[in-house]
């Protein structure tokens, strides 16, 4: 059974107020962004993940492993309360939460892309078959 680790992370983000869940599972990291209008309290926040928890659309996973010491080795009580305080307050997503937003943003971009690469394409398609279809009218002499 693997072990998932997920943290919620509110900030302001001119002019909204942003919230990023990053989950944590076998060594690679999903994030999503989710946009609050005003601040939001902790009961909205809650209610927000019961009703639209199942909605949420995570970045394409990026590998959590960037060095640093294997996990469950024991660590010094005064450097884990300061890396406590630093995750506290720091303003913003962490390196990989933004990788994986980074990645999911360009995902939507090629998305789009090929969505109005498509609608072009029809366009220019209906527009021939309309240029046709009159010099087809105009043969016939109406």
């Amino acid at each position: 059974m693997e072990k998932v680790v997920s943290s919620f992370t509110v900030f302001f983000e001119d002019p909204f107020w942003v919230g990023v869940y990053e989950r944590e599972c076998g060594g690679k990291i999903t994030a999503c962004k989710i946009t609050f209008g005003p601040e939001p309290k902790d009961y909205t926040v809650s209610e927000y993940f019961q009703k639209h928890g199942d909605e949420l659309r995570f970045s394409p996973a990026v590998d959590a492993r960037g060095g640093g010491r294997p996990r469950g080795t024991a660590v010094n009580p005064k450097r884990l309360q300061r890396q406590i305080r630093r995750q506290l307050q720091a303003s913003g997503t962490g390196t990989k939460a933004q990788q994986a937003l980074a990645l999911q943003r360009e995902e939507g971009k090629l998305e789009g892309k090929k969505t109005a690469r498509k609608n072009r394409e029809q366009e220019q398609e209906r527009r021939f078959q309309m240029k046709q279809e009159k010099k087809k009218q105009k043969h016939k002499g109406r």
